[in-house]
């Protein structure tokens, strides 16, 4: 509380902490991945149950291991109306950007009530659990823990802790298209390698790929996931790499069901 109190909160402010966790939408929310944000603001504004009526504001987090929750920011709840047609509530919310220095990065302890969702910010204080020093996405996690929209994979392309980590790699990786189940199984070995591979789905959507060509850009960058099958250093030879690729095309398939077209 002592980090946002007075700002614009005080104790006359009608608040609640809200946490989303949904593992059917947001899989891959964690510490190291920040979420699809205007995925994330249109789900949070559309609500079943009128759960932010009469309030202020509310302070969001994104919930992950447990009980831990990440910081996402605090919202003004300007209005809020039932929409008949969808059977659901839409709230108008406004994000205060005086949290901007905390945004991804405050993890606190959600308390034991986990199945609570949304709890009055008056009640109860929360345990903070850490303040990581940049946000999370600037900071490589791994390789075996890259799971990126389009447009996180873009946010990130230029970060430098990045850029180090996929240039000097060769891969095989996956593209996952989340509206149909289809995939596209691709490789890295040129110059550059992943660096190199993937800065061109940023600057064309397709990559050059045959399949990938039919699609528009806008459908691509709503619907794409990227992801690493195999890594391999860049001493390897380039064989061993369509060796793999074309493995992981017969196992998922990916010629007669996904995007593959050789």
């Amino acid at each position: 509380m002592k980090l946002i109190e007075n700002s614009p909160l005080d104790e006359n402010s009608r608040v609640k902490y809200v946490r989303h966790k949904d593992k059917k939408r947001f899989l891959e929310l964690s510490e190291h991945i920040v979420p699809n944000i205007s995925e994330l603001e249109d789900y949070q504004s559309e609500q079943r149950k009128d759960v932010f009526k009469n309030l202020d504001y509310i302070i969001s987090f994104i919930g992950f291991e447990g009980r831990k929750s990440l910081f996402w920011g605090v919202f003004k709840v300007h209005s809020g109306r039932y929409n008949l047609e969808k059977d659901q509530y839409e709230y108008d919310l406004e994000e205060m950007p005086q949290f901007n220095a905390l945004k991804f990065r405050l993890v606190i302890d959600w308390g034991d009530a986990e199945r609570s969702w949304h709890q009055h910010y008056h009640n109860a204080d929360k345990k903070v659990i850490e303040l990581y020093s940049d946000q999370p996405m600037e900071k490589f996690p791994g390789y075996e823990h890259i799971h990126l929209s389009w447009n996180q994979l873009k946010y990130v392309i230029d970060k430098e802790s990045w850029k180090i980590a996929l240039q000097n790699q060769k891969a095989v990786y996956l593209i996952t298209d989340i509206s149909n189940g289809k995939m596209y199984v691709g490789s890295a070995y040129g110059e550059n390698m992943l660096l190199n591979r993937w800065q061109n789905y940023i600057k064309s959507g397709h990559g050059g790929n045959i399949q990938l060509e039919k699609l528009s850009r806008e459908y691509i960058e709503n619907n794409f996931k990227f992801s690493i099958l195999d890594i391999f250093k860049s001493t390897t030879d380039d064989q061993v790499i369509l060796n793999r690729e074309s493995w992981w095309k017969n196992t998922l398939l990916t010629r007669t069901f996904g995007y593959n077209a050789n």
